[in-house]
């Protein structure tokens, strides 16, 4: 089998790569497997790094089996017949990518997603979230030391490495604010990760709600602590949640007036609750100053009403005004500012990069080459052969346009 390791073409682009050089060299003599690598001068590993592996670098990669980049390949990139492998964005049934998935269904692509590579009892086997959560809620702290002037935290792409930031939190000195952060998956417990590293006490939602604090402290809210059935008489059932989300209402009011700083976390369903609508921001009970938006689905299809856009690494946080409901400079005394960054892995690029490929090997690549088959590559695949795959019939009036 010929991988080819595609150049980023998306922009913003994105620096990171789905195999190291080492990893790359690992997989050719374990397997019957041949690496190319289409040289990228943005990648966040130097092209020379592969050749001094004897990884093959090449321009054209047509006649490569199986291509793999990270973020989505644009469409005049696409190469018909070819099976891919990308962060595709499309089975939420994104409107900014249907006609990306027009476009592979068209050119007969097999289109395999990450984000849908899972076990048989449906937990991922592959992703970038414990970094996302990571530097989410890093950039959600410094975003809350810009916003109020307490302290300076760099955004955390000047660190370079996890390692570097963990240091420089040895120095960080932080006043007594409250964080509330959502979820309990990969990307909410990177989240936690860095919290802890700062010093943050982590307290139970009951006491974060009721208790005062002389120090920095968070909660971590699992499903059960932010929605309730909508029948008041009917207790509440995760699996049940998860099946029928729109039977749930939102009950996380209460932090509105507690939290400074929100980090969302958690993997939201298009069909469940809000935490919060537009006219809670408008009150004057809503305490919230910063908002890090790992989760990043765009109103008013979205978990937060305030986000309104993704922002890039270059330019990471945007103010939302909290009366007009629209999008202005950020550090304003009336704006509730929003880290929206959807690729923030990409600001520790090589570590996240490192992590994927290794997940990828342990879990995927005997998948792709028949050595194993639990179904994994057949539950992934999005489209084949000019239709959509089986396990994503649901998207047909997306794909039409209806």
């Amino acid at each position: 089998m010929k991988i080819g390791i595609i150049r980023e073409g998306k922009t913003p682009p994105d620096s990171r790569v789905i195999f190291t050089p080492d990893q790359c060299k690992i997989i050719q003599e374990k397997y019957n497997i041949q690496c190319f690598v289409q040289p990228s001068p943005g990648r966040c590993i130097a092209d020379s790094a592969y050749e001094e592996k004897g990884i093959v670098l090449r321009e054209d990669l047509s006649d490569c089996d199986v291509l793999m980049g990270i973020k989505e390949v644009p469409i005049d990139q696409l190469i018909e017949g070819k099976t891919y492998f990308f962060f595709s964005h499309t089975i939420k049934e994104q409107p900014y990518n249907r006609t990306l998935l027009q476009e592979i269904i068209k050119k007969n692509i097999r289109l395999i997603d990450y984000e849908v590579l899972t076990r048989k009892t449906g937990g991922r086997v592959i992703a970038f979230g414990r970094f996302a959560g990571i530097v989410g809620a890093h950039n959600g702290v410094m975003a809350y030391g810009r916003k109020t002037g307490y302290f300076h935290l760099d955004q955390m792409n000047r660190y370079t490495t996890l390692k570097n930031a963990f240091k420089a939190y040895n120095d960080l000195e932080l006043p007594n604010i409250k964080i509330v952060l959502t979820g309990t998956g990969r990307v909410a417990n990177g989240a936690a990760e860095v919290l802890d590293h700062m010093g943050i006490l982590k307290v139970s939602p009951k006491d974060f709600l009721n208790q005062s604090y002389n120090q920095a402290v968070y909660t971590q809210l699992a499903c059960k602590d932010y929605v309730a059935p909508i029948d008041m008489d009917k207790p509440y059932d995760q699996k049940d949640f998860y099946t029928n989300p729109s039977s749930y209402r939102s009950i996380f009011a209460p932090y509105l007036s507690v939290s400074d700083l929100m980090i969302n976390g958690i993997y939201w369903d298009n069909d469940a609750p809000a935490f919060f609508s537009q006219k809670d921001i408008e009150s004057s009970d809503f305490n919230i100053q910063v908002i890090a938006d790992v989760t990043c689905d765009i109103a008013p299809v979205s978990s937060i009403p305030s986000t309104l856009k993704a922002a890039t690494i270059a330019d990471p946080v945007f103010g939302y005004d909290r009366q007009t409901h629209s999008i202005t400079e950020p550090y304003q005394s009336n704006t509730l500012d929003m880290m929206t960054v959807d690729n923030l892995p990409n600001e520790l690029p090589i570590d996240a990069s490192q992590s994927f490929g290794e997940q990828f090997m342990e879990t995927v690549i005997e998948e792709l080459l028949g050595i194993s088959d639990t179904g994994m590559i057949e539950r992934a695949t999005i489209a084949l052969n000019g239709h959509l795959g089986s396990h994503f019939k649901y998207l047909e009036n997306y794909v039409s346009g209806e």
